[in-house]
C-alpha cells in the first residue's frame, strides 16, 4: 500500500526546508574554506539524497558537479552505512568528474535506520601528480593528473594522509576538514525535519519531491512535437587544440519521454577530452532542465524521462584508464550545446554562448592557483544576452583582483568587458571577457580552453559570436598549452562571446 501524497503546501515547505538545507550546507563550505578558489570563486557544490541514492534536493550551484554526483552515491551505496561514517572519493570512473573535484559523503540515520546521504564537492586547488593544480593540458592517463581516490572510509587521519600527497597540504586538509562541516551541518537539518515529521514522513516527503519534479518534466516534454532531432558540433582536441573531434546526438522525443542517443561521436582519444559516463549524463540532464521547467525543484526526479545513450569507449563514455581533466570542463560544455542544438527544432532556443570555462591554472614552488573565466552568452528568443557570466556547466565567480594579488606574486592588468564580442542580430549575443595579468615572479601557467578556432553559433539569421584568444606577450596561443611566465611577462585571456539571434535588418 503506497504511502498517501502531500497536500501540495506541505510539498512546497518541504522542499523550501530541503533547499534551506542545501544552501546553508553550501555556505558553511564556502565560509570555512581556504582556498580562493572555494572561498571567492564559489567552485563547490552540496546536494541531499534518499537512502536509495537519488537527488532529492541540491543548492543551485555547479551544474556539472551536481548531475554526476548521483553516480558517487551509487558508488558506495553497497557497503555497510554507520552512523557517523564518511566516505571521500574522486575516481571519474566511480562518480567523480575529474581528479580536482573531490566529493565527500556522509550517510544519515534516524533510530540506527539509513534515511538519506549528505554529500559535497569542491573543486581543489591541487590534488598532487605531476602537473600543480590537477590540471595538465597535455595528459594521457589519469594517473598523471593527480591522485586517484576510490571510495574509502574517512578519518581526519585518513583526510590527512591523502592532504599531504597533495602541494600545500595544510591547505588542501583545511579545504576537507570545510567539506566535512558542510556534511554535518546537512545531518543536523535533516535530524531536524525528522523530529518535526518524523523518518516515515520525511522518506515519503523525499518521494514526493521525485514524483513531482518527474511529473512537471514529463509534462513539458510532453508540449513539445514528437521526432527524432539531430545535432553534430566539434571540439578542439589533438595537439595544442588543433585537431576537430565530432560529436553527435539524436535526440527522440516520444510522449513524456526523450532518449539522448550520442552514438557516433568520436571514440575515445589519447588526450584528456574524455568524459566518464556520469559527466556527459550531467550536461545532459542540464540541458534538457534548461529547456523544459527549470523551475521545477531540482532533483532526481527530473532525470527519470531522460535516457541518456554513449556507446563504451567513446569520447562520452570513456574507459580507464583514460585522461579526463578537460572532459569535465569543456568537453561537457560542448555536450550541453549540442542538446541545446538538437532541441532547437522542437522548442525556441538561446543561440550559443561561449561553449568553455576558459580554464588556465599558475603554480610555483609552495602555492597553486586555479580559475575559469566567463564569457557572453548566446541571445535567447526575446532578450539580449548577458556578458561576461559563466555559461551552461560552469556557475562558479571570478576570483576578486584584491584577493588574486594579495594572495599571488601577481598584478592584473585588465579586466574588462570584451566588448563587440557578442554577435549582431535583432538580439545581441553577451560579450565575453578580457583578463591579462603580469607575472611578477618565475611561475608556469597551463591553459585548457575552447571556442578558439571555433566560433560559438548565432540562430536564425544572427552573427556568430567572435572565438577567444588566448596570448603570451601579444603572441597567439592554441587553445590548449602549457608554460612558463618570467618577471613581466603578460598572459591575456579574451573569452569567446555569445552568437546573436535574428537578423539584425529587422532589430528593434
Amino acid at each position: 500500500m503506497s504511502s498517501p501524497r502531500l497536500d501540495p503546501v506541505s510539498l512546497q515547505v518541504l522542499v523550501g526546508g530541503l533547499r534551506a538545507a542545501c544552501d546553508e550546507m553550501g555556505a558553511v563550505l564556502i565560509r570555512s574554506a581556504h582556498s580562493p578558489n572555494i572561498t571567492e570563486r564559489h567552485d563547490c557544490s552540496t546536494a541531499l539524497f534518499t537512502a536509495d541514492g537519488e537527488l532529492v534536493m541540491q543548492a543551485e550551484h555547479i551544474p556539472v558537479h551536481l548531475g554526476s554526483m548521483p553516480d558517487a552515491v551509487a558508488a558506495v551505496l553497497d557497503s555497510e552505512q554507520r552512523p557517523g561514517d564518511l566516505w571521500i572519493l574522486n575516481d571519474p570512473y566511480r562518480g567523480g568528474t575529474h581528479l580536482p573535484d573531490v566529493t565527500l559523503i556522509s550517510p544519515l540515520h534516524s533510530d540506527g535506520a539509513l534515511i538519506g546521504f549528505a554529500a559535497s564537492r569542491a573543486h581543489h586547488a591541487d590534488v598532487g601528480g605531476p602537473t600543480p593544480g590537477g590540471m595538465p593540458a597535455d595528459s594521457t592517463t589519469l594517473d598523471q593528473e593527480g591522485v586517484v581516490i576510490s571510495p574509502t572510509r574517512a578519518d581526519d587521519e585518513v583526510l590527512r594522509g591523502l592532504a599531504e600527497r597533495m602541494r600545500r597540504p595544510e591547505q588542501r586538509l583545511a579545504d576537507l576538514r570545510a567539506q566535512r562541516a558542510a556534511n554535518l551541518t546537512g545531518t543536523r537539518r535533516i535530524e531536524e525535519l525528522v523530529e518535526r515529521l518524523g523518518a516515515a514522513g520525511l522518506t515519503t516527503g523525499m518521494s514526493e519531491i521525485l514524483a513531482y519534479s518527474e511529473r512537471r518534466t514529463r509534462a513539458a516534454l510532453a508540449a513539445l512535437a514528437d521526432g527524432d532531432y539531430t545535432a553534430e558540433d566539434v571540439v578542439e582536441g589533438g595537439p595544442r587544440g588543433s585537431v576537430d573531434l565530432t560529436l553527435r546526438v539524436r535526440a527522440t522525443v516520444a510522449g513524456d519521454a526523450l532518449r539522448l542517443d550520442f552514438t557516433g561521436s568520436e571514440g575515445q582519444v589519447v588526450g584528456n577530452l574524455n568524459c566518464p559516463l556520469s559527466v556527459t549524463k550531467s550536461a545532459a540532464f542540464f540541458a534538457v532542465r534548461v529547456l523544459t521547467d527549470p523551475d521545477a525543484p531540482p532533483s532526481a526526479g527530473a532525470h527519470r524521462p531522460v535516457e541518456v545513450v554513449a556507446p563504451p569507449g567513446s569520447l562520452l563514455n570513456a574507459h580507464p584508464p583514460a585522461a579526463v581533466v578537460a572532459g569535465n570542463v569543456e568537453t561537457s560544455s560542448r555536450v550541453a550545446d549540442l542538446v541545446l542544438e538538437a532541441l532547437a527544432a522542437a522548442t525556441p532556443v538561446q543561440a550559443q554562448g561561449q561553449g568553455t570555462m576558459n580554464n588556465f591554472t599558475l603554480s610555483a614552488e609552495g602555492w597553486t592557483y586555479y580559475e575559469t573565466i566567463g564569457g557572453g552568452q548566446g541571445a535567447c528568443p526575446e532578450a539580449d544576452g548577458p556578458s561576461a557570466i559563466h555559461v551552461a556547466m560552469s556557475n562558479t565567480l571570478n576570483t576578486p583582483i584584491e584577493a588574486f594579488e594579495t594572495e599571488y606574486p601577481v598584478r592584473v592588468r585588465e579586466l574588462a568587458v570584451r566588448r563587440a564580442s557578442g554577435g549582431a542580430g535583432r538580439r545581441r549575443g553577451g560579450d565575453g571577457i578580457v583578463r591579462e595579468l603580469e607575472a611578477l615572479a618565475p611561475m608556469a601557467f597551463t591553459l585548457i580552453t575552447e571556442r578558439r578556432r571555433h566560433s560559438p553559433k548565432g540562430r536564425e539569421g544572427g552573427e556568430n559570436g567572435s572565438a577567444g584568444r588566448n596570448l603570451l606577450n601579444g603572441r597567439e596561443l592554441p587553445s590548449k598549452c602549457a608554460g612558463a611566465l618570467e618577471p613581466g611577462d603578460r598572459l591575456r585571456i579574451e573569452t569567446p562571446g555569445g552568437g546573436g539571434r535574428g537578423s539584425a535588418a529587422t532589430e528593434g
